[in-house]
């Protein structure tokens, strides 16, 4: 099968391993090489699933719950096993034999046949419990004479029978050198027809995970002319970079995902393409750009393939719960995590101590305790002094402290990494140099051509891996909670950072930077903590999905710089899937819930969609402007008539506070009408329901999933009427015949 390849251009030779080197390698290559090893030893226990393998293919792994095939060709299908139903959305080219693993060599794509007689079926164990795992070796589909020779490693886990995990090692056989150029993985090809003979192939909805462009869809329908990248890992063009490695498709009966499960975020993408055919083509591409040494071999990181019934919550949730028994740790969010925050913001980037404390009468009055300082109270990118021009002496200092007379918490905006370097501006602000990129240049990370690599808002970057960039950070955290009394911080265009070439490092790999950045926000998070247990860490990846190097280093997820109230939805339910059910996640300001574009990428927000954050679980925030500063800040101006709207809402969510309630996955996106949303709170459930359009209400039934057999009352809390009772029975969730415009929220009780 053709394949197009998008390039990165981050070699990654340190991949590189040797019979003979094996004990001197990087960390990363080592973990990598000893997955791809045979258990010493085997369970007790044995796995209960079961391996297969029949004479010239294909193998099949059964699990209690799904079956994945590796097929004559290479192709490892991956199938749902479900109410007696075998229902997959994989569906490989008529005749093919490209199979699902293959390389790049010189230019051109090299496949593999797989030996299914040499084949090895063990007993597997490890951080993922007890399995299977099957190794194949495979030769090149392709003249003879080319000295490369292919492993490939199936694991299945008893606790995970809904996925599979695929690596492969490639090694020079021969006695010249090898050329790798690409090495790539979990090719699928999708359709919709599988499951419905009626459908279009690409007639599925689609999660994907990549941080490319800031206000895209990361949960979107598949359209005929569907196409996306999705480059994980490094920053890409204009910053952005990270994201979580997975891509997802779904249809209403059965789901389909890759990506890789590493706790370091590999360089690589996981291109998404709708073919000249409609079906849906998805693999993962890794760039190696390296040459093998006769008798060296490259192992890949391990990739997944999983199935389930759902939408894009299953594969997050199930993603994520592998990784976190691989040791990407997971904290309990601060009890302050909780409350309701209130933005500097609205007053954009000239704000005053004044304005932010003026604030605090009403602020009071509304039940909001946080308030965040938010871009441009400093000088320079990298130092972090205040201006002297609106924040002089130690006012900042001051204001924290007229906050916490008031009994109420502070939060700062910063953005670890960026330094100025005397190059470049952001919005008004020209860049000037900095004292730490002046009196450290040995810190920063050089790009190829030796130039100061540039991260997002095209700042000069320091290199994370560098240990005393992660102890300046740690003076830069101290100084800013303990010496100036802010209980936490909010992050703030946050995605990757540049692969590092500065020689003055000494990396194994450019790479090196990329892995590292998580341990300045370990590093941040960690002493903040320290000094402030009830703190609240926020990272706001704005307008992208977050990324897996920072993600266990915070209190509170962001929905990040939602476009509209839809985004804001699928946002919280996203992290509530990826950092658990009753995770911390903040709707951002509830302004961003209604957009106009002005043009040139400007944006009118003046949204009042509490329903969204609250309904969903997630916290609300605001950043209205009080008193009324002038015209400039009208759409953001707290009005007499937006004041009672907002009492409303922030008085409902302090007494709900749903967000601290069990998020529950029982609603598939796309497919359930009208999108729905439940949680479990103090032995009440909780619903809520959004009309299809803005302009033109729902009217029909709702269904209540989720509620054990019995009788129960019906409210609808944001407004407070009485809606009756509806009655549960086994196997049958109940229906409620109603009619609502924008959205409706129930509170479902038992009698």
């Amino acid at each position: 099968m053709k394949r197009t390849a998008a390039r990165i251009d981050v070699p990654q030779s340190f991949r590189l391993i040797s019979a003979i080197t094996l004990l001197v390698l990087s960390a990363v290559v080592l973990s990598c090489s000893k997955r791809a090893e045979t258990p010493k030893r085997a369970p007790s226990t044995p796995s209960s699933i079961n391996v297969e393998v029949r004479d010239g293919g294909p193998i099949v792994v059964s699990t209690r719950t799904a079956e994945f095939q590796i097929l004559p060709s290479g192709f490892v299908q991956a199938t749902l096993l479900r109410d007696g139903k075998r229902l997959t959305l994989d569906e490989p080219g008529p005749g093919s034999t490209g199979g699902s693993d293959s390389i790049i060599h010189e230019g051109k794509e090299l496949d593999f046949i797989p030996d299914f007689g040499q084949a090895k079926i063990v007993e597997a164990t490890g951080k993922l419990g007890r399995g299977k795992r099957v190794e194949i070796p495979a030769k090149p589909l392709a003249a003879a004479g080319v000295p490369i020779e292919r492993v490939l490693v199936l694991e299945a886990y008893d606790d995970f029978p809904n996925l599979a995990l695929v690596s492969s090692t490639y090694k020079n056989a021969g006695t010249s050198d090898f050329k790798l150029d690409q090495v790539l993985m979990q090719e699928h090809r999708l359709s919709a027809k599988q499951v419905d003979p009626e459908a279009q192939p690409y007639d599925m909805w689609s999660f994907q995970g990549s941080s490319y462009d800031w206000g895209e869809n990361d949960v979107a329908k598949l359209k005929r002319t569907s196409a996306q990248p999705n480059t994980m890992g490094a920053n890409v063009k204009g910053g952005y970079g990270g994201g979580i490695p997975v891509v997802a498709f779904w249809t209403a009966s059965v789901g389909e995902a890759i990506g890789h499960l590493e706790t370091l975020p590999w360089t690589l993408s996981i291109p998404v393409k709708v073919d000249h055919d409609g079906f849906v083509n998805a693999q993962i591409e890794i760039p190696t750009d390296s040459v093998l040494k006769a008798g060296e071999s490259y192992s890949t990181p391990r990739s997944f393939v999983a199935v389930y019934s759902g939408d894009f919550y299953e594969p997050l949730r199930m993603w994520s719960s592998a990784l976190q028994k691989e040791g990407w740790e997971i904290p309990k969010p601060s009890n302050e995590a909780y409350n309701i925050s209130w933005c500097g913001w609205g007053y954009e980037f000239n704000v005053t101590p004044k304005q932010m404390v003026g604030t605090i009468p009403k602020l009071k009055e509304m039940g909001i305790k946080w308030a965040t300082l938010d871009d441009r109270w400093f000088d320079t990118y990298g130092d972090w002094n205040p201006r002297t021009d609106t924040f002089p002496g130690d006012s900042i200092k001051q204001m924290v402290d007229d906050f916490h007379k008031q009994g109420m918490l502070a939060q700062l905006w910063w953005l670890p990494l960026g330094v100025e370097d005397g190059q470049g501006k952001y919005e008004s602000h020209k860049y000037a140099m900095s004292k730490v990129a002046q009196e450290h240049p040995e810190w920063l990370i050089l790009d190829k051509n030796g130039k100061h690599a540039r991260m997002t808002r095209d700042l000069a970057t320091l290199c994370p891996a560098v240990p005393e960039v992660q102890a300046f950070y740690k003076q830069l955290t101290e100084k800013f909670i303990r010496d100036w009394g802010f209980d936490g911080s909010k992050l703030d265009n946050i995605y990757s950072v540049p692969a590092c070439y500065n020689p003055a490092h000494h990396h194994k790999s450019p790479q090196d930077s990329v892995n590292a950045m998580g341990d300045v926000y370990k590093v941040i998070f960690e002493t903040t903590r320290a000094i402030k247990p009830e703190s609240v860490t926020q990272a706001c990846p704005c307008g992208t999905p977050p990324s897996l190097a920072w993600l266990p280093f915070i209190d509170q997820a962001v929905t990040a710089d939602p476009v509209g109230a839809v985004q804001v939805r699928r946002r919280i339910k996203m992290y509530k899937a990826l950092l658990g059910p009753q995770s911390a996640v903040y709707g951002d300001h509830v302004e961003l819930s209604e957009m106009t574009p002005l043009g040139g990428g400007n944006w009118s927000e003046h949204g009042a969609d509490f329903a969204s954050t609250l309904g969903v679980g997630g916290v609300p925030g605001t950043k209205f402007v009080w008193p009324d500063p002038g015209p400039k800040f009208k759409p953001v101006a707290l009005t007499t008539e937006k004041e009672e709207h907002w009492k409303k809402w922030i008085a409902l969510y302090n007494e709900k506070m749903l967000s601290k309630g069990e998020f529950l996955d029982l609603y598939v996106y796309g497919y359930d009408v009208p999108e729905a949303y439940a949680i479990a709170k103090d032995g009440k459930m909780y619903y809520a329901f959004f009309a299809p359009s803005d302009t033109a209400p729902f009217k029909g039934e709702v269904e209540l999933r989720g509620l054990k057999p019995g009788t129960y009352s019906v409210l609808d809390y944001a407004d407070g009427k009485d809606l009756g009772t509806v009655q549960a029975q086994t196997g049958k969730a109940p229906r409620l015949t109603t009619e609502f415009p924008q959205h409706l929220l129930l509170e479902v009780t038992a009698k």
